[in-house]
């Protein structure tokens, strides 16, 4: 997979659950923001011109070790060869202060729609040399 997007953002202290540390479902709004902020970074950040943009039919991730308030985390963002109208996506969450460790891992599929037809279009030109480029 190629690396596509860095991102930064801070642990919140809301983030964290009863148990003390970060909650598994807080990892996938991580993984949402990083994916979100590189379509932004694109100019791709909701629908098109045309009523398509990018939805996410699958995801995933294992959790390797606890988060924990403060601190700051680092989500690298990685995408994969390109289908037609999809690619896969994988993002590792780091700590800045331990860039080495990886908290977590996970992914998801995004396919490229029609929102209006509810139905999938060819990825965008841009999107395609991005990944492949």
């Amino acid at each position: 997979m190629k690396p596509v997007y860095t991102c930064q953002m801070p642990i919140r202290w809301g983030d964290m659950d009863a148990m003390g540390h970060v909650n598994n479902t807080v990892y996938f709004r991580y993984m949402e923001q990083a994916r979100i902020s590189w379509f932004e970074s694109l100019g791709r950040g909701g629908k098109d011109a045309d009523g398509c943009g990018p939805v996410v039919i699958n995801a995933h991730m294992t959790f390797l070790r606890q988060l924990r308030y403060p601190g700051d985390i680092e989500c690298r963002l990685y995408a994969g060869a390109p289908g037609r109208t999809s690619f896969e996506t994988r993002i590792e969450i780091r700590r800045i202060d331990e860039p080495e460790v990886v908290y977590a891992e996970g992914g998801a599929k995004v396919v490229w729609c029609d929102y209006e037809a509810e139905k999938s279009v060819p990825l965008p030109e841009a999107i395609l040399a991005l990944i492949t480029g």
